[in-house]
């Protein structure tokens, strides 16, 4: 673990759990607004927590050259989560749009 220093570690380590809370309170929001396409933007998020926990486990171990397919999944999760972020914002517009026909915007 001496790949990274003590205040790099609680900050990617506060950034995971930081993620996990937003997830959490976006799905909750869902919930309690009765809205659950906003469920789907916490699904598009998923991805991103995958990189964001296969980047720390990659510098947990030190970074071994052993491990480098870590690097190459947190890359692919990083795509993937940008373009599911992308997705579920859109489909919760969309849903808005259709949600209110009668409005002028």
């Amino acid at each position: 673990m001496n790949a990274l220093s003590l205040p790099t570690w609680m900050i990617h380590i506060s950034s995971v759990l930081e993620w996990m809370a937003a997830m959490w309170f976006i799905w909750q929001f869902a919930t309690v607004t009765q809205r659950p396409v906003w469920r789907w933007l916490t699904v598009g998020m998923f991805p991103a927590l995958v990189s964001a926990m296969a980047a720390c486990t990659w510098h947990f171990f030190d970074n071994d050259p052993g491990f480098d397919w870590l690097v190459t999944l947190q890359a692919a999760m990083t795509v993937v989560g940008n373009i599911t972020l992308c997705l579920s914002a859109w489909w919760i517009w969309r849903q808005s749009q259709t949600s209110t026909p009668g409005s002028s915007e």
